[in-house]
């Protein structure tokens, strides 16, 4: 696979924009699976970033593993941005077409994500940085995507994701084994899960 050349992030058209008094510009690209190959590598092959599933994998098949989700109408991939500085992975999903959906009773108005934030960098924590962040995807999940639940399935050994999870307003689901998955273009190992929900009344109130 070739080098793609680098897309300046602010010439790209967002799904979602929106500004918050005292973080910043948060912007929702799709994500372009050669251009931004290089930075999604990077952050997947953290050992923060085991769970994701994606560590042993070489820049070029991580282009090839969003380039074949480019093609799906029901999972989709997305790179955020803070006020042009890439800030986290997100990936939605209908459940409907997710092995997720063979372990809890799916309904109307479900949304599936997965949420990889980017490193904190060398200024270390960053208080708030990840509520302010996720609200704003929140918004565009429920409000924009128009969904009334987003069901989330971490690692049951990510405890870190699961606090984030519940601390924004999510409520525990079951601990379940989702099933592996083993097809032509997808491989996916068996994975014991704590699924969680927001509903958008709980997040918006509305």
């Amino acid at each position: 696979m070739t080098d793609a050349p680098a897309i300046p992030y602010a010439s790209r058209t967002p799904v979602h924009e929106q500004h918050l008094d005292g973080f910043g510009t948060v912007r929702v690209l799709p994500l372009d699976p050669a251009a931004d190959a290089a930075v999604v590598h990077a952050w997947v092959s953290e050992d923060r970033a085991a769970f994701w599933g994606m560590n042993d994998l070489t820049r070029d098949q991580v282009a090839a593993v969003y380039a074949h989700m480019s093609t799906l109408d029901t999972h989709h991939a997305f790179l955020v941005v803070k006020d042009d500085e890439p800030a986290a992975l997100l990936q939605t999903y209908d459940p409907a077409a997710d092995r997720v959906s063979e372990c809890y009773a799916a309904e109307p108005g479900d949304i599936g994500v997965h949420l990889l934030l980017a490193p904190a960098g060398t200024e270390g924590a960053r208080p708030g940085w990840t509520g302010a962040l996720s609200g704003a995807l929140m918004a565009y999940v429920l409000l924009g995507l128009d969904r009334t639940r987003i069901v989330v399935d971490p690692d049951v050994a990510n405890e870190k994701a699961i606090a984030r999870f519940l601390k924004q307003g999510f409520t525990a689901g079951p601990a379940v084994v989702l099933p592996e998955v083993d097809l032509p273009d997808v491989y996916l190992p068996e994975k014991k899960a704590q699924l969680a929900f927001l509903r958008r009344e709980v997040a918006f109130g509305a």
